[in-house]
């Protein structure tokens, strides 16, 4: 087991080579080598200060704009494909659209927080991946683990931040893509010219994507608008962004015993012939950053979400040709956000930097529906199906967050600096006409990073920290929700690593332990034959990750990371056929102990472009039980093109294998499963003007 003491003493076994190796006698200088440009690494998730990735003392990673667009990422499971200690799964209950990441062994799709250009994406209630747009991205950052004290209860096992380039940015792009099953897509991102001191910039973009699954699609356009003023000593912005998403919805394979089903051939669609999950999302926010009081720097920042869905879909309930054989939804979902924040940060005195703030998230959303029985052949596809016109069913949730944080990042020494931050959270929900249930408890987080060794561009630094953190239990709007309020989910988390840089800056290593206590999971459970949630009991989820990059000339990069996760139940006893069943020492499902990633980067100005990257997946429970063991499998990726002047011209090819297995599991079909996308192609046209 991973003890904190465990996590040092791994900490200190990788260190302390290192260190003898940096004070070794130097060596004769060695032959000029061709010069490398280091990317942009720059934080602002685990700390709200602009800080590099490796200053701070979390795993944190910063995946740049141009990386993403190099990988011909238009998702967020491409663009993360070679950020270590994540595994992203395509589609999910949200759709074909959605995905559902992993952090530390953990795939709940609402134990992460969701944050675009520092408003968090979903509010309140579950991140809104379906609607992310990767369109003009800047750079994305990936804190594995939680953030306490930025962001308190909405943070649990780690934060994606997508940051998009700023209004000023004069970067001119358009670009079309045609592929495999009638998939196209056409974007484009401008800036619009709206006098001197206001600056503003566009990104719109429309696609569909087909898959080979029957009657299986999605097709949006979304708008995106960024205006900002930038004087001395203080800025002012706004953003806008809308997108419309149409979903024909594919359903999970279904699992018999320890195995997925024979009897129901792969890529049936056993949905409504007429299903579909629509959704309209605007936001708009605004806030200002600018001079307070001597040398610091105040920072307002508000929003406001509005999120409309229709949805008619249905899942197989008994694998047998027989009549009412599957259970249909209908239901309509209307979501309201509110997020302000308002934070002061210090110049630096006394080799102190402060930031004191608060913030307020308040959430309300209704569901209303109806649940129904429906006839399928196994062989699909099913028929079409009047749609219920009573709405009998309900699901609603009120919850608001109030945070009350502080931080300081101290350097006692010229190599030494140290974080620490408490939050206050005040978290209150109502469920349906039930009583309000108001939960009041600190989190906080302590570390500090330390510089071993330092010549030039190049580094070795240790790190450890200590996170504790609470989250409310998640609200899904199932149309069997309003039963009450599960109790609050609870982590301890303790981490250790290191973080070096070598050869002139060409090679970057991480590697870090970690282990985390969690009180309360909140998983999947039927409920009278409908999907629910429920409190797991105890939880641990322990094990290390590391990453290797490089960085040659001439544009050239490669990456290799490994991940060893341990997620296992601690105490959780859940009722099977009618039996009490003790969960203790079984394997968290759809945890994979291992995963393995690696990629080369060819991304030059001008001239042949391409990658390759290769991911793999180990073996993985599919059941709370442990009976069915599902196969390890690996995807190859690869991409080719060329550059000349203006204009681009590249091939993209996904899971060249054609792998079909089960990625994620669906919270609404019980024992059901998401398999992996099949193998596709896209050709993209691109042009800069």
């Amino acid at each position: 087991m991973l003890t904190p003491r465990t996590v040092l003493l791994l900490t200190v076994a990788i260190v302390l080579p290192l260190r003898a190796h940096a004070q070794a006698p130097a060596q004769p200088p060695a032959s000029p080598q061709a010069p490398v440009t280091l990317r942009e690494t720059v934080q602002v998730v685990a700390t709200r200060i602009p800080e590099a990735a490796s200053d701070v003392p979390v795993s944190v990673e910063v995946i740049d704009g141009d990386t993403v667009r190099a990988l011909g990422a238009r998702n967020i499971r491409d663009a993360l494909s070679l950020a270590a200690g994540v595994d992203v799964a395509p589609g999910s209950d949200g759709g074909p659209a959605g995905a559902v990441p992993e952090f530390w062994g953990l795939r709940e799709f609402d134990a992460f927080l969701l944050v675009v250009d520092d408003i968090p994406w979903g509010g309140a209630f579950n991140p809104s991946l379906t609607m992310l747009s990767l369109q003009d991205v800047k750079r994305i950052e990936v804190l594995r683990g939680p953030a306490p004290v930025t962001y308190g209860a909405t943070s649990f096992v780690g934060v994606i931040h997508v940051v998009h380039n700023p209004a000023a940015s004069d970067r001119r792009y358009a670009a079309v893509t045609a592929g495999s099953y009638k998939s196209g897509s056409g974007g484009v991102d401008l800036p619009i010219s709206t006098g001197d001191s206001w600056k503003s910039r566009l990104s719109a973009d429309t696609e569909r994507q087909g898959f080979t699954d029957e009657h299986t699609s999605f097709a949006r356009v979304r708008a995106n608008y960024r205006g900002a003023r930038t004087g001395p000593g203080h800025r002012t912005w706004l953003l806008a962004d809308i997108n419309w998403l149409t979903q024909d919805p594919a359903s999970p394979h279904a699992r018999e015993g320890t195995a997925l089903s024979t009897a129901t051939p792969l890529d049936t669609n056993y949905n409504p012939a007429n299903a579909y999950i629509d959704e309209t999302r605007l936001t708009v926010a605004s806030g200002f950053e600018r001079a307070a009081m001597k040398d610091a720097r105040w920072t307002l920042t508000g929003s406001y979400s509005h999120s409309g869905q229709r949805m008619l879909r249905g899942f197989l309930t008994a694998i047998a040709n027989t009549p009412d054989n599957a259970t249909g939804f209908l239901e309509t979902i209307d979501v309201n956000d509110i997020y302000v924040d308002s934070h002061l940060v210090t110049a630096e005195r006394s080799h102190v930097v402060l930031v004191a703030g608060g913030d307020f998230l308040f959430g309300n959303g209704e569901g209303r529906g109806a649940v129904f029985n429906y006839s399928v052949p196994l062989t699909g596809p099913a028929p079409s199906v009047p749609e219920p016109t009573t709405l009998d069913r309900d699901a609603e949730s009120r919850r608001q967050f109030i945070g009350a944080y502080g931080s300081a990042e101290w350097r006692p020494g010229s190599r030494t600096r140290v974080s620490a931050g408490l939050r206050l959270n005040i978290t209150t929900e109502r469920r349906g006409e039930g009583e309000s249930t108001t939960h009041t408890r600190p989190s906080g987080s302590l570390g500090a990073i330390v510089d071993l060794w330092t010549n030039g561009p190049d580094y070795v630094k240790a790190f450890g920290n200590y996170r504790d953190t609470f989250k409310p239990a998640a609200f899904d709007f199932s149309l069997a929700e309003n039963e009450g309020v599960l109790a609050p989910e609870t982590a301890r988390v303790y981490e250790g690593g290191v973080k070096t840089r070598s050869a002139a800056g060409r090679l970057d290593f991480e590697a870090s332990a970690f282990h985390m206590d969690f009180k309360n999971l909140v998983t999947a459970t039927v409920v009278g034959g409908l999907p629910s949630l429920q409190n797991a009991g105890s939880t641990r989820f322990q094990g290390f990750e590391m990453a290797l990059e490089m960085r040659g000339p001439r544009a050239v990069s490669g990456r290799v990371t490994y991940s060893f996760h341990d997620g296992k139940y601690v105490d959780f006893v859940q009722a099977f056929d009618e039996t009490n069943t003790q969960l203790g020492g079984n394997r968290f499902e759809m945890s994979a102990r291992h995963l393995f990633s690696a990629g080369l980067i060819v991304s030059p100005p001008s001239g042949f472009i391409g990658n390759a990257v290769v991911r793999y997946v180990g073996d993985r429970y599919l059941d709370k039980r442990n009976t069915a063991l599902a196969d390890p499998f690996a995807t190859f990726d690869v991409g080719a093109g060329y550059r000349r002047g203006r204009w681009e011209l590249r091939v993209d090819t996904r899971n060249i294998g054609d792998r079909r297995d089960p990625v994620s599991e669906s919270e609404l079909g019980d024992a059901q499963y998401y398999l992996m996308t099949a193998r596709r192609a896209d050709v993209t046209f691109g042009v800069r003007f």
